[in-house]
């Protein structure tokens, strides 16, 4: 545009760039960087696990991406015509975003570290990037007056917002809660394929999408030979369900690449798992042997303890709340769960379904939950054990499974809190895990009552059961607890307390 007399002259509007083709692009490109973002994380799940930091690790490479994206892309949009470079991003993105399942889990696969990190961060910054360059571009394309800049630059970063929060609502809501997170990623490279082809109708021809859509074939394939994949996605797990090598109707369900729970399918009174060991000799000696119960189960898992509890103690009532309904759903497919035989599970977060029981309505809760490797943090803190102490009897028993390595800094913190509330608690481990060093750690059962606890006769039933375990309580417990924190609502960093199992 030009003008002698110092009046802005509007130039035509590009014919190559509608303004509904515009907003199209900008927000379906905004649209699929959200949703790799959010895919991301439950890609790296099973090798890094649901923790704050893989979190963080996402967003930030995320954030990166697009603002490299458009800075390059407005940088580039002065440089050559947008039109021409808008269809090979496309094309590009698609094929990357096609080909990260298989890279990530052939990655995850041989090296959780170095390689993995490198291989998960290209797999986010290369479509993240040229997908955030998809705006800059747009918006070159349709400024044409100096006099609506204000109008076009704030349209379509509105309509890329839009796209950002529909894809994640989407994808968190609907997509994965319907389909495997490979069905997800392969499904939108080939969407950016096809959306890649339709531009380049006009400038280059079709044929110039030939490639890139034999390449996200080919990806797609790819993942189906790919190490590392699931059984079955659930909303929040890869979930792998493993026969025991030792023992024919032995089963393990791997969530996310941790084992959670070892159900055997024949004798559910049969506990392969140290740590299964200790809850049930906690139990046997708390209560009178057969006596039934009335037991909340925060996270179920392979319902491994409500299974036993039916069997060894008739007429005790297991209400279990587990948040992962795909988690269920393999309980009842390929567990063999039978509902109506005193074991209830309902489909709930289980602070939420704490807070529905009523007061001392229940003689045992047993904490198993984790995410990933930890425990949810607001599973742990000092007014979710308040609320467990509610609904306990006077003599009811709370007892919680922790996992922790190296200077076991999130155990001791949860021992404080435990310590907090009821007036007597104790810790059962492995007898070599309170020793310090890098590699020192694993399973910690922590029990806590307001009534005294039999330490001796605790003990002295979990060696019966074959398990090299001690535990301690009193001034031993509170001299390795130390000065660790109360964990409460407004400070749990239990991500960072925690020390994650070594990989050496």
């Amino acid at each position: 545009m030009s003008s002698k007399s110092g009046e802005i002259v509007a130039r035509p509007e590009s014919p190559e760039l509608g303004r509904y083709a515009a907003a199209a692009l900008v927000f379906g490109a905004s649209a699929s960087v959200l949703v790799i973002e959010v895919v991301a994380l439950r890609l790296l799940a099973p090798y890094l696990g649901l923790t704050l930091e893989t979190s963080t690790l996402v967003i930030g490479v995320a954030l990166a991406a697009i603002a490299l994206g458009c800075w390059a892309g407005g940088r580039v949009a002065d440089l050559v015509p947008p039109r021409r470079v808008l269809g090979p991003l496309l094309a590009v993105s698609g094929v990357a975003v096609a080909a990260t399942p298989f890279a990530v889990r052939t990655a995850g696969a041989f090296d959780r570290g170095v390689l993995l990190t490198l291989v998960s961060t290209f797999a986010i910054i290369v479509p993240g990037t040229f997908l955030a360059a998809v705006t800059p571009m747009v918006t070159k394309l349709r400024l044409t007056s100096l006099n609506e800049t204000g109008t076009v630059v704030g349209r379509l970063s509105a309509i890329g917002t839009a796209g950002a929060i529909v894809g994640t609502v989407v994808t968190g809501f609907v997509l994965i809660s319907r389909l495997p997170v490979s069905g997800i990623m392969i499904g939108l490279g080939a969407g950016l394929v096809v959306a890649a082809a339709v531009l380049e109708l006009r400038v280059r021809g079709l044929r110039s999408a030939v490639t890139p859509a034999v390449l996200v074939v080919l990806g797609g394939g790819a993942v189906a030979v790919a190490p590392g994949s699931c059984d079955v996605e659930t909303i929040y797990h890869c979930a792998v369900v493993m026969t025991d090598p030792d023992r024919a109707s032995g089963r393990v369900l791997m969530l996310d690449g941790a084992p959670h729970s070892y159900v055997d399918l024949e004798d559910p009174t049969y506990l392969d798992w140290d740590y299964a060991k200790a809850v049930a000799s906690v139990i046997d000696t708390a209560y009178p042997e057969g006596e039934p119960l009335r037991v909340y189960h925060i996270g179920g898992g392979g319902l491994t303890l409500p299974r036993y509890l039916e069997q060894v103690r008739p007429g005790t009532t297991s209400l279990v709340s587990e948040i992962d309904p795909g988690v269920v759903k393999i309980d009842n497919e390929q567990f063999g769960l039978e509902r109506g035989k005193g074991i209830e599970v309902r489909v709930e977060d289980a602070r939420l379904g704490l807070g529905r029981l009523a007061d001392d309505s229940r003689d045992l809760v047993l904490g198993d939950a984790f995410g990933g490797v930890s425990v949810p943090w607001h599973l742990t803190t000092r007014e979710t054990v308040r609320e467990i102490a509610r609904v306990l009897t006077d003599d009811g028993v709370y007892v919680i499974n922790l996992l922790d390595y190296g200077p076991l800094a999130f155990a001791r913190a949860e021992v404080a809190t435990l310590a907090d509330t009821f007036d007597h608690v104790a810790l059962a481990t492995e007898t070599d895990t309170l020793s310090h060093g890098e590699k020192a750690g694993g399973n910690l059962v922590v029990i806590a009552s307001d009534a005294p606890l039999n330490i001796a006769a605790i003990a002295a039933k979990i060696a019966e059961r074959g398990a090299d375990w001690d535990v301690i309580t009193g001034a031993e417990l509170a001299a390795w607890t130390g000065d660790a924190a109360v964990l409460t609502d407004d400070y749990a960093p239990v991500d960072q307390l925690l020390t994650p199992y070594p990989s050496n």
